[in-house]
């Protein structure tokens, strides 16, 4: 088992373009089944203002591709969703 506190130490990257889109700052997840929807991730190159909050990014479960020891691998994200962005689940 992985503690929060240490996911939020590896950086996110995106698998097919090497882009760095951050750290997590929270996960999403769903109370009823014990399970994690989403990370919530705090943009690289943004930073909270003094009254502000920073911009959030989400990225679902099923994006991630591997969660190594210092890095976690994402992939199929074209353009993140903002974290007031309602999150669509997949049913299989």
């Amino acid at each position: 088992m992985i503690k929060l506190s240490e996911l939020q130490i590896k950086e996110v990257i995106i698998i097919d373009s090497g882009r760095r889109l951050g750290h997590i700052s929270d996960l999403e997840i769903d109370t009823n089944n014990g399970r994690i929807l989403a990370i919530v991730i705090i943009p690289k190159d943004k930073k909270s203002g003094l009254f502000g909050k920073s911009e959030e990014f989400v990225i679902h479960w099923n994006q991630i591709v591997r969660i190594g020891s210092d890095v976690i691998l994402v992939k199929d994200v074209e353009k993140p969703k903002l974290y007031n962005e309602p999150i669509v689940q997949e049913r299989k």
